[in-house]
């Protein structure tokens, strides 16, 4: 008995010395947030140059005053096109996050509020599309409807459902044997009153940090297919489209053309999972004092 608390000492102590409060992951991701939606929304009104500006006198330059992050093949400019690119992808994983969402809540909340044959059905749909890779399936999605803004939306909302609709489902299961629950239905409420007035407004945290966690993985598939050549045109700049387009200029040194959008890309995720990550602990506070090793 000694002995096993004696192995187990360590990790206690550095379980006890661990910081619980989740500022120290909260305050790096919101400030590369700010630093990158201020990016966005100011750098196109500060920066006199045209992200589709074409120079060849000046294609193909590392990193300078005039231009920070280099200058592509066809000379222009890599930071403009990041920032534009990134606008993009973030519009592109907001929308998708929140289709992807209604319908997962809109199926999990049917799962478990109805029960049964109903329940069971829509989780052997749960299953199977589980079973194909997300990628996969949103090139198959992006095939049928041809590449396109709307296709990649539309893809990647109907292959990031899964997660929302387990949770939102797990969440009915548990609140339908509460008193409160009871008390509304002895009160002459209807079924979908219940689901409406008492069930949905006890899942809205969760369905909104599923949705903050959706963001990432929507940015990263459409960077994906864009880069596969199945996102958005060749011209428009994307993420995807960038790291592409750079995959020539390694062979000639532009290291800049990549390094730049692939920060950027990671940079955006990180930031986004970092802030769902305290978004969790908050709604969990158990998980605060949990350590992996």
């Amino acid at each position: 008995m000694a002995d096993l608390a004696w192995r187990r000492a360590p990790r206690s102590r550095l379980a006890a010395a661990a910081p619980r409060s989740p500022r120290w992951r909260l305050i790096p991701s919101a400030v590369v947030l700010g630093v990158l939606a201020a990016a966005v929304l100011v750098v196109p009104l500060v920066v006199d140059l045209d992200q589709q500006y074409v120079d060849l006198a000046a294609a193909n330059r590392p990193p300078s005053a005039r231009h920070p992050f280099g200058t592509d093949e066809l000379g222009r400019d890599v930071m403009l096109r990041c920032v534009y690119a990134l606008r993009v992808s973030m519009t592109v994983g907001l929308v998708a996050a929140l289709i992807s969402s209604v319908l997962g809540t809109a199926l999990g909340a049917l799962a478990g509020a109805v029960g049964g044959w109903v329940d069971r059905l829509l989780m052997r749909l749960v299953d199977a599309v589980a079973s194909v890779p997300h990628l996969l399936l949103g090139i198959v999605i992006v095939a049928v409807l041809r590449p396109s803004l709307t296709a990649v939306v539309i893809s990647i909302g109907l292959t990031h459902w899964l997660s929302s609709a387990r949770i939102v489902r797990s969440e009915v299961l548990s609140l339908r044997g509460r008193p409160f629950i009871d008390a509304a239905i002895v009160g002459g409420s209807s079924r979908t009153r219940v689901l409406v007035r008492h069930l949905l407004p006890n899942v809205a945290p969760q369905v909104l940090l599923a949705t903050t966690l959706a963001v990432p993985h929507a940015v990263w598939h459409e960077t994906a297919l864009s880069f596969l050549g199945l996102g958005l045109p060749p011209h428009a700049a994307s993420i995807g489209n960038m790291i592409n387009d750079a995959q020539r200029s390694l062979l000639t040194g532009g290291w800049w053309m990549s390094l730049a959008p692939g920060l950027v890309l990671i940079a955006a995720t990180l930031a986004v999972s970092g802030v769902g990550g305290v978004w969790r602990d908050r709604l969990n506070p158990k998980r605060r004092t949990e350590l992996t090793w």
